[in-house]
């Protein structure tokens, strides 16, 4: 009985790594296009939903795959090979859509019945106000990954709820015919992910939209419906929301040591051919360690997450720390590669200039600032409140 589990259990991996691999190279051979339009096409959502990938996330109640964090990066990581905005979205759409297993019941049926994927947005831009059992929000926010292709939008506030004195960040959940999205997206990488802007304007949202982000990130719990086994619950919300970044740079950084290789292997400049020069066979060393190094700081953020004791320590600034240092590393192998290869590589639409744009994007998102991380981690260890959510 044991080995047929294992069988079956190595069946959907690989159905699902199969499915990251078509999701990959649809992208990559649209990555010209997605560039100019400014998102990928629907021919990568469709594969991405064919293959269950938005799905990765969702608790297995479900019926759906409920991977673990190692088998998560493996999938993110293998469409990372081939195209950075792709990897960005299977990230998103499966972390965003995981955001029913911290609603009520009956927000989580709405939304499972609907069947849609989710966008969402953390900085808490809009006012809300009381509307009766609902809400009204109000509010223009920008940088909403995959919004094009959403069913619904998940949009944060501050508020005060009723059974708590504090002011907490929550999220209204809203259908996307409820908004305007304004098509802004332009800019220097990551354009495939169309990360557009949302605006909405007195739109009601019924009690059981509701996500209470505050007491998801301090308690790990969802407010019904726990499950030991779910990957997500006992563990700080934002820290494992964004355990997805690391996963997508490391996925581009071994697509371009490989491109770094294959290039230096084929290249002939003045005084004979590159791979037998001990200069960029050192180049090639140097960044694979790297490689090498940030793969271990991802492993050390899943364990900790793996091995996470709600209440005991807080380790928010430790794991923003870790995931700031591997984007990080990410771009310094980028820039190498680029700088390294010299100005063929910098064509438009060659897939070195492609990817050393996206990475660089990829280092800009604000959980992945290092200046801000390192110092959040700093404060912490010397017993100092860190406000950094990740």
């Amino acid at each position: 009985m044991e080995s047929k589990v294992l069988d079956e259990y190595k069946a959907d991996l690989s159905l699902l790594l199969k499915g990251a691999e078509k999701v990959g190279e649809i992208a990559e051979s649209e990555a010209l296009e997605a560039d100019q339009n400014k998102t990928v096409s629907k021919n990568v959502i469709d594969a991405i939903k064919e293959a269950r990938l938005s799905k990765l996330l969702l608790p297995k109640k479900y019926g759906e795959p409920q991977v673990d964090l190692r088998e998560y990066s493996q999938i993110i990581r293998t469409v990372g090979k081939y195209n950075t905005s792709a990897a960005w979205l299977t990230f998103l759409y499966s972390i965003h859509n995981s955001l029913v297993a911290f609603m009520t019941e009956e927000g989580a049926e709405e939304v499972m019945n609907q069947g849609g994927l989710i966008a969402d947005i953390f900085a808490p831009i809009g006012k809300v106000e009381r509307d009766g059992d609902g809400f009204r929000i109000t509010g223009k926010y920008s940088f909403v990954s995959g919004i094009l292709y959403s069913d619904w939008v998940a949009l944060a506030v501050k508020m005060k709820l009723d059974d708590s004195e504090e002011t907490e960040l929550c999220m209204l959940n809203i259908p996307i015919s409820d908004v305007e999205i304004v098509e802004n997206w332009d800019t220097l990488g990551l354009r495939g992910t169309g990360s557009n802007q949302v605006i909405v304007d007195n739109v009601y949202v019924p009690k059981h939209h509701l996500i209470r982000l505050t007491v998801a990130d301090r308690t790990g719990r969802p407010p019904q419906g726990y499950d030991k086994d779910y990957p997500l619950y006992d563990v700080p919300f934002f820290s494992s929301f964004c355990v997805g970044f690391p996963m997508v740079a490391l996925g581009g950084a071994e697509r371009l040591l490989q491109e770094f290789k294959n290039r230096t292997e084929k290249r002939v400049r003045m005084g004979g051919n590159s791979a037998k020069d001990s200069r960029h066979q050192g180049v090639l060393a140097e960044l694979t360690i790297k490689y090498y190094e940030s793969e271990g700081l991802l492993d050390k953020y899943i364990s900790l997450l793996e091995n996470y004791e709600m209440g005991k320590e807080d380790k928010r600034g430790e794991f923003a720390a870790i995931r700031a240092k591997i984007t990080k590393n990410v771009t310094d192998i980028a820039v190498k590669v680029l700088l390294t290869l010299g100005g063929f590589s910098m064509f438009k639409g060659d897939p070195i200039e492609i990817f050393v744009r996206d990475l660089l994007a990829v280092c800009t998102h604000r959980s992945n600032l290092y200046e801000d991380s390192v110092e959040s981690f700093g404060k912490a260890q010397f017993g100092f409140d860190v406000s950094i959510n990740g």
